[in-house]
C-alpha cells in the first residue's frame, strides 16, 4: 500500500532536513577545513566550496600528520579513552546495583531516598563543583587519574534509568532465582543486567561520551599534562604558538570520531533505553 503524504506531513519532513542541515553543517566545515591547507580554509566562504576539501588528494591528511608530529596526541586520546572506559564500566555497575535495590529490595526509607536522588536531578553540576574539589582534595586525589573518574562514576538520572528498567522484570522472575538458590548479587549479575541490555547500553555509552567531553573537571584536577584528556589537551594545542586552524580542525576531527563510531554501535539500544522499552521480557 503507497504512503499518501499530507501537506502537514511534508512540511514537517522540510523542517527536520533543514534542522539536520543546521546541525550537520559545522560538522562538514571542520572535516573538510583539516583536509586543505592553512591558506585556503577561509576561501570562498560564501560558496559551496567552503565545505569541500583539498582538490588535491595529496593534501588532504598533511594536517593530521603535522599536528601528530607536533603534540603527544596519541597519548591523549589514549588518556580520554582510559577514562571513559572505566566510568562506563563503573557507571552500569554502580548505577545499577542502585536501581537494581530502589526497584526490587525492601529497606527502610526507600521512598524518601529515591525522592532525594530525583531531585538531584534539577541540581547544575557547577552548584556543587566546589565541594567536590574539596573533598577530592581532602582525599589527597588531585592530579590522580582516580580524580578524575571517581565523581563521574554515580549519576541520578543513570540510577533512574536502570530503576525504571528493573520494575518492569517481574517479582516471579526474582523469587525462581531465589528458590534455586541465588543470592541478590547472582540475581542482579545474571538476571537483571542481561535482561536490560538497552539501559545498560544506555548508560555505557552516555557515561563514555560525557567523560570524553568533560573539560572543566579535569582542568581543575589535574595539572600533570601527560594525564590530560583529549578535550583538555585541545586548549593547549589552541594556545600553542604557531596556531593553524587547519591543524586545530584535524585534531577536532580525531576527537569526534570516537564518539560516532560508538554511538552508530549503539543506536539501537540507546533509542530504546531512552524510549523506556525493551527489558528483555519476551
Amino acid at each position: 500500500m503507497q504512503k499518501k503524504f499530507r501537506p502537514l506531513t511534508i512540511l514537517e519532513y522540510v523542517c527536520l532536513v533543514m534542522l539536520a542541515i543546521l546541525f550537520i553543517f559545522p560538522l562538514f566545515w571542520m572535516v573538510a577545513s583539516s583536509m586543505k591547507p592553512e591558506a585556503e580554509v577561509y576561501n570562498n566562504m560564501n560558496t559551496f566550496k567552503a565545505f569541500l576539501p583539498s582538490f588535491h588528494i595529496s593534501e588532504w591528511f598533511v594536517s593530521y600528520g603535522q599536528v601528530l608530529s607536533r603534540f603527544h596526541l596519541i597519548g591523549y586520546i589514549g588518556n580520554s579513552l582510559f577514562y571513559g572506559g572505566c566510568v562506563a564500566i563503573g557507571s552500569i555497575i554502580i548505577n545499577g546495583m542502585a536501581g537494581y535495590a530502589f526497584a526490587k529490595l525492601k529497606f527502610s526509607g526507600k521512598k524518601w531516598l529515591f525522592g532525594i536522588l530525583l531531585a538531584l536531578l534539577i541540581v547544575p553540576f557547577e552548584t556543587i563543583l566546589i565541594s567536590q574539589f574539596t573533598i577530592i582534595h581532602k582525599l589527597g586525589l588531585v592530579d590522580t587519574r582516580l580524580a578524575v573518574i571517581l565523581p563521574a562514576l554515580a549519576g541520578a538520572f543513570n540510577i533512574y534509568l536502570f530503576r525504571n528498567f528493573f520494575m518492569a522484570i517481574p517479582e516471579s522472575v526474582i523469587e525462581s532465582a531465589k528458590l534455586d538458590g541465588a543470592d541478590n548479587w547472582q540475581i542482579f549479575w545474571r538476571i537483571m543486567l542481561p535482561m536490560s541490555k538497552p539501559a545498560v547500553a544506555t548508560v555505557g555509552t552516555l557515561a563514555f561520551i560525557g567523560s570524553w567531553n568533560d573539560y572543566i573537571w579535569p582542568l581543575m584536577v589535574l595539572t600533570d599534562k601527560s594525564k590530560f584528556p583529549i578535550q583538555v589537551a585541545i586548549t593547549a594545542i589552541n594556545s600553542t604558538d604557531p596556531v593553524y586552524i587547519n591543524q586545530v580542525m584535524a585534531v577536532l576531527t580525531i576527537s569526534t570520531i570516537p564518539l560516532i563510531l560508538i554511538y552508530i554501535v549503539a543506536q539501537r539500544y540507546i533509542l530504546e533505553g531512552l524510549g523506556g522499552s525493551g527489558t528483555g521480557i519476551k
